[in-house]
């Protein structure tokens, strides 16, 4: 019997690793267990969170509602010749599921090594790095429907897919829950390595053939080196998202700053490395209290150990406010914060 519980810490369910709590907190091991929990009254009537890894939000005070943890496992999959079928469940964590996948010679997800969180909030966020974005393997999701309390699947073209946004963070935020997620993937490998050091750090270790698996050790090699380890720091990874301008507005920029890191995009539009307009104004490594930017990556934010919430939030305030005031551009959180 699916069970409410209360006044429960979420110190453990956030990678940030603040400490808050949740006035009702229920974990989600089945549908049914979700079917059940909205005929509760506190479902009903209570705020709703619902939460996967907890690796891509920031609590600023406690949370004054319901918090539903979905954990929902499983994998399973269909071969039709080179075309494999995969679903999983919201709960399983991301990076197991790219390991599965990689231990079994199924392309399509290796990129995406290491990227915190579970199967649920990928389609969400349309998770990507390194070249390769969610939505370039996406066939179809399972949603709980909220209002109603059916189950419906939501296609490609019904998630809207942007850069790290879809329809569940726009018109449709709060009215579904993903259940499961079903991926496109391939025996044949279509490896994409020019994105990022993939290809210098294949180079280094003297691959010239590289296989999924070696696609994947370098994403993961190139990941730890940059980004620190949730278990011993809290963090939830890049905290903002890379701004994508215009081309007019980036040939302006090129003018004071010829050397900005940046990739062009289609739609005359381009993409700057956030970590690096932030590294230009002096944050990569500093600490601010019990908070700062980590020492390899100034596009991570972390907790040195008792951050608040709101201290986080003030600092990253002050990025945003140097980017600005530096570039002209504007930076946006990649996090959510409650």
């Amino acid at each position: 019997m699916m069970l409410i519980k209360q006044d429960i810490s979420l110190k453990p369910y956030n990678t940030f690793g603040i400490d808050v709590k949740a006035r009702y907190f229920a974990e989600i091991k089945n549908e049914q267990d979700l079917e059940e929990l909205f005929m509760s009254r506190e479902a009903k009537e209570e705020k709703l969170l619902i939460l996967g890894g907890g690796s891509n939000m920031l609590f600023t005070q406690d949370f004054n509602g319901l918090v539903v943890k979905m954990a929902i496992g499983g994998i399973s999959y269909i071969l039709n010749g080179n075309a494999i079928e995969l679903t999983a469940g919201a709960g399983v964590v991301w990076n197991d599921l790219v390991m599965f996948c990689v231990t079994n010679n199924f392309a399509g997800l290796e990129n995406l090594t290491l990227i915190p969180g579970t199967v649920g909030a990928s389609p969400i966020q349309n998770i990507g790095a390194y070249g390769v974005e969610l939505k370039d393997v996406f066939k179809q999701c399972r949603v709980f429907e909220i209002a109603t309390g059916q189950f419906l699947t939501f296609t490609y073209e019904d998630c809207k897919f942007g850069y790290r946004d879809s329809v569940f963070k726009n018109e449709y935020k709060n009215k579904y829950i993903v259940t499961a997620v079903t991926f496109n993937l391939s025996t044949e490998a279509h490896l994409k390595t020019h994105y990022g050091a993939i290809n210098a750090e294949l180079e280094a270790q003297e691959i010239t053939k590289p296989t999924i698996a070696d696609v994947s050790k370098a994403v993961a090699k190139i990941r730890v080196s940059k980004l620190p380890d949730p278990t011993t720091i809290g963090n939830a990874g890049s905290f903002f998202k890379n701004p994508v301008i215009s081309k007019t507005q980036f040939n302006q920029l090129m003018v004071n700053f010829p050397d900005v890191v940046h990739f062009d995009m289609p739609d005359n539009q381009v993409k700057i490395a956030a970590g690096w307009l932030i590294e230009q104004c002096g944050f990569k490594g500093i600490r601010d209290g019990h908070t700062g930017t980590w020492k390899n990556q100034a596009l991570v934010l972390v907790n040195h150990g008792n951050a608040t919430g709101q201290e986080v939030y003030n600092f990253s305030e002050k990025i945003i406010t140097e980017v600005y005031t530096k570039f002209g551009v504007c930076l946006e959180r990649e996090v959510n914060v409650f």
